[in-house]
């Protein structure tokens, strides 16, 4: 589920190309070349959320490029999106209910080598159906609406 932060470019005479990332004040870098000054970009921004993220600072959500270009002072850069590599954030416990026959079948893909706990397993799982849900063109944001059921559906391990 990578984000995608807008860094905006600048360019004077005279001088490399600059960059910097309004979300995140700080985070700037520059190239002798465009192609350069994207590169480094990206490794700016990666190092940048990896320091927020050790610090356990909140890592703030990409903001629109309508609501950058809105500040005068961005007025004459060029905005380029740069994908953030994913910052694991930290594990937070929480309590589910499922059908015995699954966590048997859980059970069994991990003793199998699929994870390394019950917990690691779902989360695979989860992560997985996200990258599907969101290859699909569905966006992260947006998740399936729940219909109403009659019926109690139950799962049936494989």
């Amino acid at each position: 589920m990578a984000r995608e932060y807008i860094a905006l470019i600048r360019k004077e005479d005279g001088t490399d190309f600059g960059v910097d990332f309004p979300d995140l004040p700080g985070c700037v870098t520059a190239g002798s070349t465009l192609d350069e000054a994207r590169r480094n970009a990206a490794e700016a921004l990666a190092l940048h959320l990896e320091g927020l993220a050790s610090a356990r600072k909140t890592i703030p959500t990409p903001s629109s490029l309508d609501e950058i270009m809105a500040d005068p002072h961005n007025a004459g850069a060029v905005a380029v999106l740069v994908a953030a590599p994913a910052v694991h954030a930290r594990a937070k416990k929480i309590n589910i209910t499922l059908n015995e026959d699954l966590i048997v079948a859980i059970d069994g893909a991990v003793s199998a080598g699929a994870a390394q706990s019950r917990s690691g397993f779902l989360a695979l799982a989860a992560a997985d159906k996200i990258h599907k849900f969101t290859a699909r063109g569905a966006g992260v944001a947006k998740v399936p609406k729940r219909e109403k059921k009659t019926k109690r559906r139950t799962v049936r391990a494989p």
